[in-house]
């Protein structure tokens, strides 16, 4: 996490991402494996979701745990850090939802 010259623009930069955002608003529900978020996120490739899964992870907001099993478990959850932004991100979805609104009223 690179600090801006702006609070704002710090936290952009964090969650801007192809679809960090969303990974936060799932892991708000509960902890997930790998195979639980791909089947979520839907538009996003492997490569894509491992890659902010790992951003997100070197930023303090998702924990990764890897079960010593066969066949291996991936299991990620929130930290305090990513419980405490979930307000904000439910605002930007709901401030998304009066947009569409207004694009599909045009």
């Amino acid at each position: 996490m690179k600090k801006s010259y702006c609070p704002i623009d710090t936290f952009v930069n964090v969650v801007k991402g192809k679809r960090k955002a969303t990974i936060i608003l799932h892991l708000f529900q509960g902890n997930k494996r790998y195979n639980e978020l791909a089947k979520l996120l839907t538009d996003i490739s492997e490569r894509m979701l491992t890659k902010q899964l790992k951003e997100l992870e070197e930023d303090g907001l998702i924990d990764r745990k890897a079960y010593p099993e066969v066949p291996p478990r991936v299991e990620y959850s929130l930290t305090a850090l990513g419980r405490e932004i979930h307000p904000v991100l439910k605002g930007m979805y709901k401030g998304g939802i009066l947009f569409e609104k207004s694009i599909e009223n045009s």
